[in-house]
């Protein structure tokens, strides 16, 4: 038998596992598997790599992101013991919600099976998995006012566009529209009043938290102590960040990244504005995740789907750089009032 037979070309071995050709890329592309070369420099899997991406095609099944995914498979199983822990009572907390929402729909059907017609106000009270959170508000200068909506708002979201394209007076526009909601701005770096304030409670959650982002690489510093001090907060009911990367190095804002993906469906939604792609890997977005996009030109801001080919996405990509790159820039400003 020939032992070439054991090595396997893309389109076979995604076959085998099931995925799609561009998952295996995709996979390689984030450092999870390295398929083998062969002398015409075409990509092959043997079976460590089939073995490899078998693990990894089981954790997204398992609706693991790719950044889990990475640290699960580049720690020990105590690191796969806690994320699944975490998993786990996501998962449980979404069953709790249909059965809640299963047992409501039952009774209206044996209403109805009995000829009882259900009341408006027990169909209003049909509990739902999610609820949708939704905005919509006239657009600030610099536009002209159009008006502005998004809707199935969850709990991490984003807002990103080029220098001068008016991202931050969205995001402060939006923290005044939406109820109880708070923009952290840069000046955050220099006021340490959220820490000083914060409950013992909060200081206990807070302590917590930073144990466990220095335990997956973060690097402790002060900017990452007041970021995750108002994360940790009781209030506000929702949350605009304003360049959450300020201060923190890669490593720092992949781990603050992935914590923040492991938050339930039911937590509070969380604009994040940044130009990072690191925070803002658009490999490793999941489905309930929101992208708005503030074009150049003004026009009004869209919501991106991640991927290549949906409308934006180019344009979105363009705008996100590395940490490094993001830090020689710091500070660096399009155009500011009254300067020619």
């Amino acid at each position: 038998m020939n032992s070439s037979a054991a090595f396997l070309s893309p389109s076979v071995a995604a076959k085998r596992l099931g995925i799609s050709v561009k998952a295996l890329r995709v996979y390689e592309q984030h450092g999870l598997i390295a398929p083998i070369r062969t002398a015409a420099g075409w990509r092959t899997y043997g079976p460590e790599q089939m073995r490899r991406a078998s693990e990894i095609a089981a954790l997204r099944a398992l609706g693991f992101s790719l950044a889990q995914i990475t640290r699960v498979l580049q720690s020990d199983h105590l690191t796969l013991k806690t994320a699944l822990t975490v998993h786990q009572a996501t998962l449980e907390e979404q069953i709790q919600d249909l059965v809640a929402t299963l047992g409501k729909v039952r009774g209206l059907r044996e209403d109805l099976m009995d000829r009882q017609a259900p009341q408006p106000d027990g169909l209003a009270q049909v509990p739902t998995s999610v609820p949708e959170l939704r905005v919509a508000f006239n657009l600030p200068w610099p536009w002209g006012g159009e008006r502005f909506e998004l809707r199935a708002i969850g709990p991490l979201n984003y807002i990103t566009g080029p220098l001068g394209s008016g991202k931050t007076r969205l995001a402060m526009h939006l923290a005044d529209t939406l109820s109880n909601a708070v923009f952290l701005g840069l000046d955050r770096l220099t006021d340490y009043t959220t820490v000083k304030l914060a409950s013992r409670t909060v200081c206990s959650r807070v302590d917590q938290a930073l144990a466990c982002l220095v335990e997956r690489g973060a690097a402790p510093s002060d900017a990452l102590i007041i970021l995750v001090t108002a994360l940790e907060g009781d209030d506000p009911s929702g949350l605009i960040i304003d360049m959450p990367e300020q201060g923190l190095d890669k490593a720092t804002q992949v781990a603050l990244i992935s914590r923040l993906r492991e938050r339930g469906p039911k937590a509070r939604p969380l604009f994040l504005l940044t130009r990072s792609n690191a925070i803002l890997d658009l490999d490793a977005v999941g489905t309930r995740e929101l992208i708005v996009y503030c074009p150049a030109n003004h026009s009004v801001p869209l919501r991106v789907a991640p991927y290549p080919g949906a409308h934006g996405y180019e344009a979105l990509a363009s705008c996100l750089a590395p940490p490094e790159v993001r830090a020689r820039t710091e500070g660096v400003m399009a155009w500011r009032p009254g300067i020619a």
